[in-house]
């Protein structure tokens, strides 16, 4: 069992409500019995709850990094709050009394085994390694039905671009909104979140003129995702295979979510990985009505910057735990990595920690990238694609950090090349205003993570400080 203290406990809650539900029936004294085993791999207890009988919790660590959680109570939170109350009356210190296990515990315990045996059973058979059966005839439907939804999004979007964006009023945007109901029904629900982007951007109680801009860029996007869309789409339909563009985000685009399963058998899997989480920040995505939780990563022994995304959709948001900050070295067995340019998405099933060391932070040094030219060279390639990610997120070396006679923020690099720090359309917050209140040691000879994005409405190319790193000090600006 892991050592159970408070932080470990806040960890496990979906969510700060959970965090203060479970710390309050500790402190009302709802817990009727608290038992654990004589191992100490099981805690298990009572809580009073609004019924009559009270509530029959548990927390098992047979595996100590996957604890599971059990609870008779009707909530679809997991852990749920009484479970997490069991776990801080115990890191409280509060008197566990020693039981056997229950006799049902015991039973899920070995069914749980078993299943685990089947898992390992078919691997060592090769069972993962098969392919996935895929319904052609099926595939081919949805495939014609997503060709007819481009031809009606292009309808729409061609429209709007003949008319002109001054002339869409309340009567206009009910049309688009109608549109973006009715891309659901033809599996294009890549499409569906970028015209609700569209719309949200000239909806009513905004300042029109300076969104004219932003949604002119967002039209183009969707006629180029047309485009690409069908020409993909029709390339598709006539392969026999029927195969997926592991290399580009297409799929994405239209709507496909991988699949851990497809990105193994596309060899988009790496083993034994560090990960160094770099920033991370939360914010709510009004297009796809989902909270996001992403986070940016350096894998240590490649120097790529990757990205952790985790969905949290507004009706199920209370049920899901909230990622958070993750501050020491990530150990993981097998990383996915999902299709795409720079900063690709990855995703992981097991992580372990261990601490940062300064041999890490000298890693870190060791994968800036040092000339400025070759950094905007390599965002500019990027930002041509208009389907690729907008904001990259580079780490680079700064010789000096400073401010100019203009009262603009600048990093240097070795060369005397300068880049403006400035703040940036997408991200939630600020984070130019910090850099007065850091010490000047910090200020040179540094690791600073940055996000670039094309201003569009000035025509330059900015970049925002998210991170700076310098000895063994890991400054996070953004939170």
């Amino acid at each position: 069992m892991p050592e159970l203290t408070s932080s470990y406990v806040d960890s496990l809650a979906p969510n700060a409500a959970a965090m203060k539900n479970g710390q309050g029936l500790v402190k009302k004294k709802s817990f009727v019995q608290l038992n654990r085993s004589e191992n100490g791999e099981l805690l298990f207890g009572q809580c009073s709850g609004s019924g009559k009988t009270p509530y029959e919790c548990s927390a098992d660590f047979i595996v100590p990094d996957k604890p599971v959680f059990r609870c008779t109570c009707p909530s679809r939170q997991f852990p749920c709050k009484h479970a997490l109350g069991l776990l801080y009356a115990y890191a409280e210190g509060q008197p566990f009394t020693i039981a056997d296990v229950p006799e049902d515990i015991s039973a899920k315990r070995e069914k749980a085994e078993k299943r685990e045996e089947t898992k390992v059973k078919q691997a060592a058979e090769g069972g993962e390694a098969k392919p996935k059966k895929v319904n052609k005839s099926a595939l081919k439907k949805k495939i014609n039905a997503q060709l007819e939804g481009l031809d009606l999004l292009e309808k729409l979007v061609l429209s709007l671009i003949r008319s002109g964006l001054s002339t869409i009023d309340s009567k206009t945007l009910k049309t688009i909104k109608e549109h973006v109901k009715q891309l659901g029904n033809y599996y294009l629900s890549g499409a569906q979140i970028e015209l609700r982007r569209f719309a949200l951007l000239l909806d009513e109680g905004r300042d029109r003129e300076e969104s004219y801009t932003y949604a002119m860029e967002q039209l183009t996007r969707l006629h180029a995702f047309i485009k690409k869309g069908r020409a993909y789409l029709t390339a598709r339909s006539e392969d026999p295979e029927l195969a997926l563009d592991h290399e580009s985000t297409i799929d994405e685009w239209l709507g496909h979510a991988w699949q851990l399963s497809e990105l193994k058998e596309y060899g988009l899997v790496k083993e034994e990985v560090e990960l160094l989480q770099l920033a991370f920040y939360s914010y709510d995505d009004l297009a796809r009505q989902e909270y996001v939780d992403l986070g940016y990563w350096l894998e240590t022994n490649s120097g790529e910057i990757h990205r952790t995304v985790y969905f949290r959709p507004y009706k199920a948001a209370k049920l899901m735990r909230e990622e958070d900050s993750f501050f020491e070295v990530g150990r993981i067995p097998l990383l996915y990595k999902y299709p795409g340019e720079m900063n690709a998405r990855v995703r992981y099933e097991e992580i372990t920690a261990r601490p940062v060391t300064e041999a890490d932070l000298k890693q870190v040094y060791s994968k800036t990238h040092r000339s400025y030219a070759e950094v905007l060279k390599q965002v500019k390639n990027q930002l041509k694609n208009p389907l690729s990610d907008k904001s990259p997120v580079l780490l680079l070396h700064a010789a000096s950090l400073g401010v100019t006679e203009s009262g603009q923020y600048v990093i240097t690099d070795e060369s005397g090349s300068r880049l403006v720090l400035e703040d940036i359309p997408s991200l939630p917050q600020g984070t130019v205003d910090l850099l007065p209140f850091l010490p000047s040691s910090l200020l040179t000879d540094c690791a600073i993570l940055v996000m670039f994005e094309h201003h569009l409405d000035s025509g330059r190319l900015t970049a925002q400080p998210l991170t700076i790193i310098k000895d063994e000090a890991v400054t996070r600006l953004l939170y």
